[in-house]
């Protein structure tokens, strides 16, 4: 899973990066596992329910650790409705953060 997971989430982060705009991958939200798209001010633009919505604000333990995605990427781990989740969060060059995981 931690394979496909980084796969999904490198190549978003590279055909956003190569000008494709977040909403193009509002669809990604509703495969699983599903893929999320937020602003570094927590912000989601791609999610399966919380669009719009602010995730520092709704779930700030949860933002904080995806918020430390990196430009190369790394795994992070956090608790999400009771499970414990391990997700690959990326930034891309304009500070976007996409990430996708599941439960371990």
């Amino acid at each position: 899973m931690k394979d496909l997971v980084k796969k999904q989430v490198d190549e978003i982060v590279i055909a956003i990066d190569g000008g494709k705009k977040p909403e193009d991958f509002a669809d990604a939200a509703h495969k699983d596992p599903y893929v999320f798209v937020m602003e570094g001010d927590g912000k989601l633009l791609v999610h399966p329910s919380l669009v719009g919505q602010n995730l520092k604000e709704k779930a700030e333990p949860v933002y904080t650790e995806v918020a430390k995605g990196t430009t190369d990427g790394t795994y992070v781990r956090y608790q999400w409705a009771g499970a414990n989740k391990c997700t690959y969060s990326r930034k891309t060059k304009t500070g976007l953060i996409v990430g996708c995981g599941y439960n371990e």
